[in-house]
C-alpha cells in the first residue's frame, strides 16, 4: 500500500481534475509556478517528497501531498492519472524526474511539461514521449543575457529567432505619426503597442504619435529588435 499525507484546502473529491493541473516537484520552479497557476484560478495538486516543503505550501495549493512520485501505485491512489495536465519540475534527481515522466505517460496525460537540467536530460524526455520539455535555468540565463547587451526593460523569444521586447522609444520615432519613421522598412521590426502614464497598454496605428516618456513593445527577428533596442 502506498503511503502519503495529503493536505488541502477543500475535500479531494470535489477537485475538478480535468481543468486542474497536477506539480510534482515543489522547489523554486515548480512552487513559483504552481503558485502562478493558483493566482489564475486553476487548481493544483502539488506532489513533493520532502514534509518541510509540503508543510510550507499547505493552504496555498488546493491539495499539496508528501509522497514519492516515482511509484505507479501511489500515483495512481492521488487520482493523478485523471488529469488533462501534469508538470514534472523535479530539478536535482534527474532519475526521479525520468521515472516521473514515464509513468505520467504510462497513465495516458496528454498535456505533460517536463524539467530538463541539460540537453542529453532534455533528449531522453523528449524520446520518451514528453508533449513539452523546459530548460528554466537557460532561458531564464538567455533572456538575461539579452537584457544585458541592450537598455530593453524586457525580453520575450517568441520562437525560432523571432523576439518581443519592452523598451524606451527611440529618439527618431518620438514626435511624428509612425508611418512616418518607416521603423519596418529601415529596421525590419513592428512597433505592436505602447504605455503612456496612467492610460495602459494601447495598440499602435500608422498615426500613432510616440512620446518620450513612453514605453514600447517591438516585435521582429531578433538581431533586428537588439539592434533597434541600442538605438538613442
Amino acid at each position: 500500500m502506498a503511503k502519503f499525507s495529503l493536505f488541502g484546502r477543500r475535500s479531494s473529491s470535489r477537485m475538478t481534475r480535468e481543468d486542474a493541473v497536477v506539480v510534482i516537484g515543489l522547489g523554486r520552479f515548480g512552487s513559483s509556478l504552481a503558485l502562478e497557476l493558483m493566482k489564475s484560478g486553476t487548481e493544483v495538486l502539488g506532489i513533493d517528497g520532502d514534509a518541510d516543503i509540503v508543510q510550507a505550501h499547505n493552504g496555498l495549493l488546493t491539495h499539496v501531498v508528501r509522497a514519492d512520485s516515482t511509484k505507479e501505485e501511489t500515483l495512481r491512489q492521488l487520482g493523478v492519472a485523471d488529469f488533462s495536465s501534469a508538470v514534472v519540475a523535479i530539478g536535482g534527481d534527474i532519475q526521479a524526474n525520468i521515472l516521473t515522466a514515464s509513468l505520467l505517460i504510462k497513465l495516458g496525460i496528454g498535456n505533460i511539461w517536463a524539467k530538463a537540467v541539460s540537453e542529453p536530460h532534455g533528449a531522453i524526455l523528449d524520446q520518451l514521449g514528453v508533449s513539452h520539455v523546459i530548460y528554466p535555468e537557460k532561458d531564464m540565463g538567455k533572456r538575461v543575457a539579452h537584457l544585458v547587451r541592450g537598455v530593453m526593460q524586457d525580453y520575450l523569444e517568441i520562437g525560432e529567432n523571432f523576439a518581443m521586447v519592452k523598451m524606451a522609444p527611440p529618439q527618431e520615432t518620438v514626435g511624428i505619426p509612425l508611418a512616418k519613421t518607416r521603423v519596418r522598412p529601415v529596421h525590419g521590426v513592428t512597433v505592436t503597442a505602447f504605455l503612456r502614464g496612467g492610460a495602459g497598454w494601447n495598440y499602435t496605428t500608422l498615426e500613432t504619435v510616440l512620446e518620450a516618456d513612453d514605453v514600447i513593445l517591438v516585435a521582429g527577428e531578433t538581431e533586428r529588435v537588439e539592434a533597434f533596442s541600442r538605438l538613442r
